[in-house]
């Protein structure tokens, strides 16, 4: 797994975000990435805040038969 940058990136589904910190959950010290939408949206608002584990922000994911990125870094 490569480093996770305080940057933006790009979900598989299009939106892009950006990441806030890399933290760990307080109680079961698993790491997690806190991460804002760059989009408004009608049911979470503007710049939604999402918090998922870094292993699965990480992950591949199978579209069309191939695995991709579900987060994709973008320079």
């Amino acid at each position: 797994m490569s480093p996770i940058k305080h940057d933006k990136y790009q979900h598989y589904k299009g939106n892009f975000y950006k990441v806030i910190c890399v933290a760990s959950h307080s109680e079961t010290l698993e790491k997690m990435v806190v991460y804002q939408g760059q989009y408004d949206s009608p049911d979470l608002g503007k710049n939604p805040i999402f918090v998922r584990p870094l292993e699965m922000f990480q992950e591949q994911v199978v579209v069309d038969g191939k695995k991709i990125p579900r987060f994709k870094y973008i320079k």
